[in-house]
């Protein structure tokens, strides 16, 4: 169900999933610069320092904190695609003995060069153990306290997934039966009168839910969704004849679009069911498809009957507002279904973003 979602999923995740993210892009190497920044500004207020005045005492410091941080960001960017390979609980004492390593390196070249330069008089061979110490101290608990940060965020993130995941099938469990019903229905309408008919269904539902079912993603793409709800008018065509008359406008649209499974299909049947079935000349349904500036748009509008008439019925709207949360797990705020009624033409509109599916 992804976003959706969406470029950012990749290279690295594997059969298991990696919780450190990726300290090459641009907003992870900010975070770490004002991280560091931070943390010198407060090093720079809790302890006395090399020189007397603070200002220069916070550069020196921002310097010093700036060559750990990103020489860290550096070296976890570097090595993340095998970190990967290790699983998690490996992955994070490996980056946190790596942290370590860096920092005393750094302080190894800082220290030596305090010593070479005469702007630091008073630093001397003895001071040598306990800056190395101090900074090993420090790079420690703030290692752990990141690190541990990190997975904390990606246990939440995996949960959220699992939650989502959870709802999506609550969510296609209540669109399925209502679907099999009305299908069975229009098979059973056709068992004596046509036969032939009422078997050529049969394997069309057959077909239909062979390919549902074997989906084992969460998300789908918009040929398959398409193949569904063709063959499911295939069978409402069967009942309504010449009624159901379907114009298709989707080329605009790729086929490897990803969009939640079982989203076309339940619009198509509202379609019948609220608006061609209940007309005695029935009715076409038109279905435009469009794709711009990333993002997908697809509306299907069916003719209603009259109000006087009393042909109207009153729908209770689950199946749309399964579709409408169903978008919302898989694409968050940038899908969403609209709906509307002018001269007795309903009209439903799905946009999310468009994701490719590979």
């Amino acid at each position: 169900m992804k976003p959706r979602q969406p470029a950012e999923q990749f290279a690295i995740e594997s059969a298991e999933p990696f919780f450190l993210p990726s300290f090459c892009d641009v907003r992870m190497v900010f975070a770490v610069v004002v991280i560091a920044e931070l943390l010198a500004f407060i090093l720079t207020l809790v302890s006395p320092g090399i020189v007397e005045n603070r200002w220069v005492n916070l550069g020196l410091i921002s310097i010093f904190m700036q060559w750990i941080a990103l020489t860290s960001a550096a070296l976890l960017c570097v090595c993340r695609s095998l970190l990967a390979r290790l699983g998690n609980t490996v992955a994070a004492i490996v980056s946190y003995l790596l942290v370590l390593l860096v920092t005393a390196i750094i302080s190894e070249i800082a220290f030596g060069l305090m010593l070479a330069s005469t702007l630091f008089p008073q630093v001397d061979d003895g001071q040598h153990a306990e800056f190395l110490l101090r900074n090993l101290i420090i790079s420690t608990v703030i290692a752990a306290v990141v690190l541990r940060y990190l997975y904390v965020q990606f246990q939440w993130r995996q949960q959220l997934k699992a939650e989502a995941r959870a709802r999506i099938q609550a969510l296609q469990a209540r669109i399925r039966p209502h679907f099999f019903f009305n299908s069975m229905n229009t098979i059973a309408a056709l068992t004596r009168s046509a036969p032939e008919r009422a078997e050529s269904a049969i394997e069309d539902l057959s077909d239909l839910f062979r390919a549902s079912l074997n989906s084992s993603h969460e998300q789908s793409t918009f040929a398959d969704e398409l193949t569904l709800a063709q063959r499911y008018l295939n069978i409402e065509t069967l009942r309504l004849g010449e009624r159901l008359s379907v114009q298709w406008s989707v080329e605009r649209i790729p086929a490897a679009v990803s969009m939640p499974p079982l989203t076309l299909q339940p619009l198509l049947e509202n379609a019948i069911y609220h608006g061609i079935e209940r007309l005695p000349e029935g009715g076409t349904i038109h279905v435009d498809g469009d794709c711009q500036q990333d993002m997908v748009t697809i509306a299907v509008s069916n003719p209603l009957p009259d109000t006087e008439s009393g042909g109207q019925r009153e729908g209770n709207r689950i199946a749309q507002e399964n579709i409408r949360q169903r978008l919302q797990i898989a694409f968050g705020g940038g899908a969403e279904l609209l709906t509307s009624l002018d001269e007795n033409i309903y009209r439903v509109i799905m946009r999310f973003p468009k994701v490719i599916i590979s």
